[in-house]
């Protein structure tokens, strides 16, 4: 399946893109009914294992996972084979570039009590796993820098211009220009800001 194929699926399930989207290799792009999922102008969305030569896990991975979960990618955002998955909402500001096999995750995926989880585990439907679910919004700054192998969880927020390490296990809230690394992920540097 060539791109401009692939980009017809993603106007039929309500994706919006701006111009110039680039695709290299096949992404897997889903957007729930009744959620929103929109991607900027100039993107490049890496997917195939020679499209990025860090060495890609998997193909870029983008979902809205409920009816009203959000993803909002700026523009100019450069993705390779990062798994993006939404209960709620992730924006991510302008010329961010996020690192090969990158997760972005808003939710837990499963509750974290047993009880609960066994509950939602019996329910075939899933019927309100939403609430079950612990998701908390995620917002990352523009021109940030994301690296290989990162983890981005829920309730996180980095401000504009911060750098993640490679491997690290980002949770919480970190000021502009900051250098994030480490499992649990803390500050080891602040950028000099550009008073230009």
């Amino acid at each position: 399946m060539n791109s401009n194929w692939f980009k017809l699926i993603m106007k039929a399930t309500k994706v919006q893109y701006g111009k110039k989207l680039l695709l290299k290799g096949m992404p897997i792009i889903f957007n729930k009914n009744g959620a929103k999922l929109c991607i900027g102008d100039n993107c490049v969305i890496k997917s195939s294992f020679l499209s990025n030569l860090v060495g890609l896990y998997s193909r870029t991975i983008i979902v809205t996972r409920s009816p009203e979960a959000e993803i909002y990618i700026g523009n100019n955002v450069g993705i390779s084979g990062a798994t993006i998955y939404a209960r709620k909402k992730i924006t991510i500001g302008d010329n961010t570039c996020i690192g090969g096999n990158s997760k972005i995750l808003d939710n837990d995926f499963h509750p974290i009590e047993w009880e609960t989880r066994n509950r939602l585990i019996r329910d075939v439907h899933g019927g309100n796993a939403s609430e079950l679910i612990p998701s908390r919004e995620i917002k990352i700054g523009k021109n940030c820098f994301i690296g290989c192998n990162s983890i981005i969880l829920k309730g996180t927020v980095l401000g504009e211009g911060c750098v993640v390490g490679a491997g690290a296990v980002v949770a919480g809230k970190f000021e502009d220009n900051t250098v994030i690394a480490g499992n649990p992920a803390r500050v080891i540097k602040k950028l000099e800001e550009d008073n230009e």
